[in-house]
């Protein structure tokens, strides 16, 4: 597949580290397409107010993106919380509190999900669709050695199992759609800068590369592999 063909518009949602790359990638790999971001008010790239925490936000995607006017081409959704104010990974299951789980379920496990609904009614059968998310390799059941971070680990997990069904209905209902769930690697962004100390130097990814990485596996991701959940180097992650 050549990365220019792809056209329609691509809505980008989230543009902290890895969503301001994923943009740029965009615009210089496939010229043709009609880029969109979309995210909370104030944040000043944002084109489209969404608030995924928001019914009513989520309700307005649909007709915001009719108006601009191409077929929607592709919908990467890049949000994510890791830690914030009173919320970090948990160490122990002492540190675990309701309050942790819903933050983390808020943004990492019903986000995705419910965006895929909203854009769903601008779905065509006939027309190539992606719908992308990052994950993250710690919401791997079976990769999980190390335990802790209870909550973040539990929402990917989450993620993937709505989007994995997800995928399966889709590919019943919009055959030409493609699901995927992408680990982009550590990346140095405001999200993993707490956690950077235990990475080595060639393992710590600018969002720039992590960016050309994830959209050089999602542009070989047909409708057959719908519902992959893959690392940045293209290789299939255990559930």
């Amino acid at each position: 597949m050549h990365d220019d063909n792809w056209s329609g518009t691509a809505l980008v949602v989230g543009t902290g580290g890895i969503g301001q790359a994923i943009l740029e990638r965009l615009q210089h790999r496939f010229p043709h397409l009609t880029l969109v971001t979309a995210g909370r008010q104030g944040e000043p790239r944002h084109q489209l107010q969404l608030d995924l925490e928001s019914d009513s936000d989520l309700e307005r995607l649909a007709p915001a993106l009719q108006q601009i006017g191409p077929p929607l081409r592709l919908v990467f959704n890049c949000s994510g919380r890791l830690h914030g104010p009173g919320l970090q990974p948990e160490k122990r299951l002492t540190q675990l509190t309701r309050e942790s789980l819903m933050e983390q379920f808020a943004i990492n496990a019903f986000a995705p999900v419910l965006l895929a609904k909203a854009v769903e009614p601008l779905l065509e059968r006939n027309r190539p669709f992606h719908f992308a998310s990052l994950s993250a390799r710690v919401g791997s059941i079976t990769d999980n050695r190390s335990g802790g971070w209870y909550s973040y680990r539990a929402a990917k997990s989450a993620q993937n199992q709505l989007l994995k069904t997800l995928s399966i209905e889709w590919s019943r209902r919009w055959p030409n759609a493609t699901v995927t769930l992408l680990h982009p690697g550590t990346t140095d962004t405001a999200l993993s800068k707490p956690f950077q100390s235990f990475v080595p130097p060639e393992k710590l990814f600018s969002p720039e590369r992590a960016a050309d990485q994830l959209l050089t596996v999602l542009s070989r991701q047909t409708p057959m592999q719908s519902g992959s959940f893959l690392a940045w180097d293209g290789q299939l992650i255990d559930w």
